[in-house]
């Protein structure tokens, strides 16, 4: 048991322990706390739904996929960006080698750009 007690860890392993037991604790007593001082009555103001204008009304989806494809896009090329910094800060280091493995990846992503755009992903249309 003395080993046990000695390890590096053992403190960080009390703590772990010492969080969650305080965490649950902490839950259950909001729990019965919230439930305990909840108005259970029903009005017809707090079942009412919480938005501004009219009534929702059950409606077609109208967002076009093109938002989607845009969202995508934009996705791939902002982590493709990410890339790039960690090469820039130690790009004396990789030397020539480092610099034409950005160029093809730098290749990469403008064939990419360039197929989408050719392809109309770039392009917005209005839905009517």
């Amino acid at each position: 048991m003395e080993p046990m007690l000695m390890h590096p860890y053992f403190g960080v392993f009390i703590l772990f322990i010492f969080t969650f037991l305080a965490f649950n604790t902490t839950l259950r007593i909001q729990r019965f706390l919230s439930r305990k001082m909840a108005d259970k009555r029903n009005e017809k103001l707090k079942l009412s739904a919480y938005e501004c204008g009219p009534l929702p009304i059950k409606q077609a989806n109208k967002i076009s996929h093109q938002f989607y494809v845009m969202a995508m896009l934009f996705i791939l090329f902002d982590i493709e960006i990410i890339f790039m910094f960690p090469w820039a800060v130690i790009f004396k280091s990789l030397g020539i080698f480092g610099f034409v493995e950005m160029l093809s990846f730098i290749a990469f992503l403008a064939i990419g750009f360039i197929y989408a755009w050719k392809r109309g992903a770039l392009s917005w249309q209005s839905i009517k």
